[in-house]
């Protein structure tokens, strides 16, 4: 299945702060193991998208930062495949820029652009839902998307309404909807043709550098100039210079919101974006008490529905505690109701203004 047009440009850039105190600024989510696997979130997003993308057709897109964090964890790339942003411009200035350089390695090039932290079990599902994709990108001048059947009124996703009269497996987007309140997203599931949109495109490169001419001129303009230093020892140069200068926008606003033929599939495979500790929680297998243990061993007496997350090897024993996130770091301790997850990104910040920088 492998085909040497194919090229996927991983997005791995966030600081994941939800995951606090495991994911932090110097070292987000996508680079720990998060469900005990004894693989990362982006090795595991790798070898996912290797089985039908060849190695070096692979991109890394991450901030300066994380440079030495990818090329530990992924040591089978090389250097040049790690796209490095200077600043952060949101996900529409780094996938035009990645396109940029697609092409000019190959203009019959085919893109799927994938977040670097989803869990998703059924991989020869995704693969064959994204080839499916690319089929139709290279027969025709679209821009697709995978879309997750909903199955409840998320308020934290955006969403995807398609047109339901159409029998044909991918179907055509009508709109892109912003995240909705919970009356609002209960009548998208009603409505019957709403998905959540997972953030993963793919397109041909002519198709969405078109796209960028047409609905983002400027943009395209900044990164157009570049074109002759791309894959050579002077981009970097160029893009240290003008990288800071693009817009701070997304892929959805810019283009996805704007564009005419765009098109999606009902995704055949389980996907969680394991955002929160409680999408772990969700996707993880329980003990007796709906326990979740993560790396270390857990000892329960009255406690059940109860996230722990320990250091390797680590024992931990748990009574008279209902419904927590209980997280054993090195360096912090973090018990917290699950009912109140929502305020871990005000407890990063007071725990840094606290105690310093250092514990975000």
């Amino acid at each position: 299945m492998i085909n040497k047009n194919y090229y996927a440009v991983l997005m791995a850039g966030g600081v994941g702060s939800r995951f606090w105190p495991v994911s932090t600024a110097n070292n987000p989510k996508q680079f720990h193991d998060m469900l005990g696997t004894g693989e990362t979130l982006i090795q595991k997003t790798f070898k996912r998208l290797n089985a039908f993308v060849p190695t070096q057709n692979i991109l890394i897109l991450t901030n300066e930062r994380y440079n030495d964090l990818v090329m530990q964890q992924l040591p089978m790339i090389k250097q040049e495949q790690v796209v490095l942003e200077p600043a952060m411009r949101n996900t529409a200035p780094c996938i035009l820029y990645a396109a940029l350089k697609i092409q000019k390695m190959n203009s019959e090039g085919m893109m799927i652009v994938a977040p670097s932290d989803h869990w998703i079990e059924d991989e020869d599902a995704f693969a064959a839902d994204v080839v499916q994709c690319f089929q139709k990108c290279e027969a025709e001048e679209v821009l697709c998307t995978l879309g997750i059947q909903p199955s409840f009124p998320n308020t934290g996703f955006g969403y995807i309404e398609f047109n339901k009269a159409q029998e044909e497996t991918l179907k055509e987007v009508i709109q892109f909807r912003e995240k909705p309140d919970y009356q609002t997203a209960k009548s998208f599931l009603e409505q019957g043709n709403f998905l959540w949109n997972a953030g993963i495109f793919m397109w041909s490169v002519q198709t969405i550098i078109r796209a960028f001419q047409e609905h983002q001129p400027t943009q395209y303009e900044l990164f157009r100039r570049g074109i002759p230093a791309y894959n050579t020892e002077k981009e970097q140069g160029f893009i240290q210079e003008n990288y800071p200068k693009a817009e701070n926008v997304s892929i959805d606003y810019a283009i996805l919101e704007r564009a005419k033929a765009i098109f999606v599939l009902p995704a055949s495979f389980d996907w969680n974006d394991l955002g929160t500790w409680g999408s772990l929680y969700d996707k993880l297998g329980k003990d007796d008490q709906q326990n979740v243990v993560v790396n270390g061993k857990l000892l329960d007496l009255d406690a059940s529905g109860n996230m722990v997350r320990l250091p390797k090897g680590k024992v931990a024993v748990i009574e008279g505690l209902d419904d927590y996130i209980i997280v054993d770091k090195e360096d912090v301790l973090m018990i917290v109701p699950k009912a109140k997850e929502q305020n871990i990104k005000e407890l990063v910040a007071r725990t840094k203004a606290t105690f310093g920088e250092q514990y975000g």
